[in-house]
């Protein structure tokens, strides 16, 4: 599909949108790289691209709340990748409100601008937290769906007013669900990067929440060939897919790998402010990938314990760079 077409792409400037901005620019697509306005002129993790990227797609500054601004940001676009959203669950406690402009409202105004203007393809981004704790294993598409924060609560919302457009009114929307992301860029917010930071900044004891849980986690990379194999695949309007990498590890475990990774001991301290109300706890994830392997001909390349490893080592190098570590806040839990 790429070529002359042009692809919208809303929370470009995040940590799966700014890969996905690069991947898609060096697959040939012409980009619109959707950003959060800020008066600093900040694009996010864009404005940390590599050289040979700079200038080779248009970014557009606006918000996702707002239905005009939507929509000028989707003139003369083919298609779009709808990630721009609010994720931290902790902050999703204290703040529901927010969650409910920018997941549910954004996404109404995406998709509404997106069926106004005859985009071909919608994609949506959801997440595997709308499954809360499993109730089978592995986890498929037709798991039931339970909001355990206000954030899932959100999501859940938002992939059901996805798929109401198709439903109602033909929309070609399709939701992909990543299971946890993790890679460069990432927020210290998630745990992968945030045992690393801690370990890179010379502790060995470091604060964790809760280590018993099982998540199944997805490299960066892959998240975004599962968008790409979206965008370039057909006969799925209407679906919804999970993208997982069909293997699941708890915390605990994750982080005694990072350790070893990294030649470093690891003493784990249970810190209270880490931890989620015990109903709101995702005890377990883990991914069945065969729809994705079905409908998009996608296969995780990091796949399994060799696979995490080396996800996990790739993301280990570029923290570890002191240009990089120093753009996060070693010293303070970040919701």
């Amino acid at each position: 599909m790429s070529g002359n077409r042009k692809i919208l792409v809303t929370g470009a400037d995040g940590f799966i949108g700014s890969h996905l901005t690069e991947a898609l620019v060096r697959a040939g697509y012409s980009v619109r790289a959707f950003v959060f306005y800020n008066s600093f002129n900040s694009w996010g993790w864009l404005d940390h691209v590599p050289a040979e990227l700079k200038g080779q797609f248009e970014v557009f500054a606006g918000d996702v709340r707002d239905p005009y601004g939507v929509r000028e940001a989707m003139k003369g676009c083919d298609a779009v990748l709808h990630l721009a959203a609010l994720i931290a669950i902790p902050f999703s406690y204290h703040s529901p409100d927010a969650y409910v402009d920018t997941n549910v409202r954004g996404t109404l105004n995406v998709l509404q601008a997106a069926r106004d203007m005859g985009i071909s393809r919608v994609i949506h981004t959801s997440t595997s937290e709308v499954y809360g704790t499993a109730r089978f294993v592995p986890i498929t598409e037709e798991h039931p769906l339970a909001g355990q924060s206000p954030y899932s609560a959100t999501k859940i919302a938002a992939d059901q007013l996805a798929y109401s457009f198709h439903a109602s009114f033909g929309l070609p929307v399709v939701t992909v669900r990543p299971f946890n992301t993790y890679g460069p860029r990432q927020s210290a917010r998630a745990v992968i990067p945030s045992i690393i930071i801690q370990l890179a900044s010379g502790r060995s004891r470091i604060r964790l929440g809760a280590i018993s849980p099982t998540r199944d986690f997805n490299f960066v990379g892959d998240t975004v060939r599962g968008f790409i194999a979206a965008l370039e695949s057909d006969g799925w309007a209407g679906e919804t897919v999970n993208v997982g990498s069909n293997y699941e590890i708890s915390v605990g475990d994750t982080a005694r790998l990072i350790a070893e990774l990294m030649g470093v001991e690891l003493d784990i301290e249970s810190d209270e402010a880490r931890f989620r109300p015990a109903k709101s706890e995702v005890e377990r994830l883990w991914a069945s990938n065969a729809k994705a392997e079905q409908l998009f001909n996608w296969r995780p390349e990091f796949a399994g314990v060799e696979g995490f490893r080396r996800g996990l080592q790739k993301t280990i190098e570029w923290f570890r760079d002191p240009a990089n570590l120093a753009g996060y806040k070693s010293d303070i839990y970040n919701i």
